[in-house]
């Protein structure tokens, strides 16, 4: 009787620390993915001025091409 009254508060244990653990895994995910979202922003952005500093080159030297090419990199990145 004592082994089933010790796994009974165990389990009891178990089941209240669960919810605590889920929470934490919520958090731990939403974490995750708010510092993804946020490095993808940071790396569009960088793209996006570097795609934007070389289009001002192609209009500084007159390169027609060039400038086309860089400008529809830039429309896909929007």
């Amino acid at each position: 009787m004592l082994l089933k009254d010790m796994s009974i508060g165990m389990y009891s244990t178990v089941m209240e620390v669960l919810p605590i653990d889920k929470m934490n895994v919520k958090y731990e995910v939403m974490l995750a993915l708010t510092a993804e979202m946020i490095l993808d922003d940071a790396l569009k952005n960088y793209q996006r001025n570097k795609l934007e500093t070389k289009i001002d080159e192609a209009l500084a030297t007159g390169d027609e091409h060039l400038f086309y090419e860089l400008s529809t990199q830039l429309k896909q990145l929007k």
